[in-house]
């Protein structure tokens, strides 16, 4: 499994920066993984059972914390704080980006949502 040699947070423009000892690297924007954050409240308790979040353009990281030396606690200027970002779960958000994104949009126009940044 591979694990994170550098963690920056970039909070002006919003953006987890991730560098693998893999040698993959990705940039994370902080809506994204407000909208993807492992918690039950965003995941549900069971598969389905996931709740779409809507007006996260602006959210921002006020912290991050390691949880053990497996993953990431991240902190949310919205108040969210639960669910712990395993290194696997950071990788596969990475990997995933233009997919899970994607599907994220689709999401929103089929519940009739807009972005404010759209």
């Amino acid at each position: 499994m591979a694990r994170p040699t550098e963690i920056k947070l970039h909070q002006k423009s919003r953006v987890l920066e991730l560098a693998f000892d893999d040698g993959f690297e990705c940039n994370l924007p902080c809506e994204y993984l407000r909208v993807f954050s492992p918690s039950a409240e965003v995941q549900g308790h069971g598969p389905g059972q996931a709740v779409l979040q809507l007006n996260k353009e602006e959210v921002g990281i006020t912290n991050l914390a390691p949880a053990g030396n497996y993953a990431l606690k991240i902190f949310f200027d919205d108040g969210h704080d639960t669910g712990i970002f395993t290194w696997q779960y950071l990788y596969g958000l990475g990997k995933e980006y233009e997919k899970n994104w994607q599907e994220y949009l689709d999401a929103l126009k089929q519940a009739g949502h807009k972005r404010n940044s759209d």
